[in-house]
């Protein structure tokens, strides 16, 4: 599917102050992220975090990792409040992170739960490797081809969701693969409509530019009540950690 950076922005815009009280997964894949980096290195001069939103992987990087300088990116500006708030000496890259301009020799670009949304991460994967110095790390969490797939038996909705060996097959041209691990996560909630409201408190209803009709929004309800017994959604997170050659 087409992704529309501008609805991307107006959606995770308006979710953020909700965010992190229903990001379960993704603090979840931001605390295993930081762990895995820390088990190759703990100590940067240059950080840059793509994707940053709410601060959800900054937090748990700066109270496990060192670094003199720290770079965080976002294409919604209003994450630099958060930012500011968590780490007052940062600097704050406004924009969509396929064309800012970072500086040089960095020797961390971590970023979680936002690579899914390049619709082609090889040019996104060669871009970076040009910031990161020698032996720099990438790190990163995406998401898998069952992703959503509720969703997705629903209402065709879904990204251009890679596998974890495409993932790897990609980085080996640059990079050397220190840890890529896949896997599953089942979130249950008590209706479908609850289901709704945690992809919307999360920024995913950014997955299509139009909004629901309450007509959408019921026939998709009933849809989902007839196809399945529980109201769950699977979540298919992959974690990478990759050194530059």
């Amino acid at each position: 599917m087409q992704i529309n950076s501008k609805s991307i922005k107006k959606h995770f815009e308006k979710s953020m102050d909700k965010y992190n009280e229903n990001a379960l997964v993704q603090a979840d894949m931001a605390n295993q992220l930081v762990q895995e980096v820390l088990k190759y290195r703990n100590n940067f001069d240059k950080i840059l975090e793509l994707g940053c939103g709410t601060g959800l992987l900054t937090e748990k990087v700066i109270e496990k990792i060192t670094f003199k300088n720290y770079y965080a990116n976002d294409i919604v500006e209003k994450s630099k409040n958060y930012i500011s708030k968590i780490l007052p000496n940062s600097e704050f890259i406004h924009g969509n992170a396929q064309r800012i301009k970072p500086p040089a020799d960095i020797d961390l670009i971590i970023s979680n739960a936002m690579f899914q949304w390049f619709v082609n991460l090889e040019p996104v994967i060669t871009y970076y490797k040009n910031f990161l110095e020698k032996d720099g790390i990438l790190a990163f969490s995406t998401f898998g081809l069952k992703n959503f797939y509720e969703l997705k038996d629903i209402s065709g909705l879904a990204l251009n969701y890679l596998t974890s060996e495409d993932v790897k097959a990609i980085l080996a041209k640059n990079f050397d693969i220190l840890y890529c691990h896949e896997y599953t996560e089942t979130l249950e909630f008590e209706t479908p409509l609850a289901l709704l409201a945690h992809m919307k408190n999360t920024g995913v209803n950014s997955l299509t530019s139009k909004t629901w009709t309450v007509k959408e929004v019921k026939s998709f309800c009933e849809k989902y009540m007839e196809k399945f017994e529980k109201t769950k959604l699977t979540y298919n997170p992959i974690i990478v950690i990759a050194k530059i050659k």
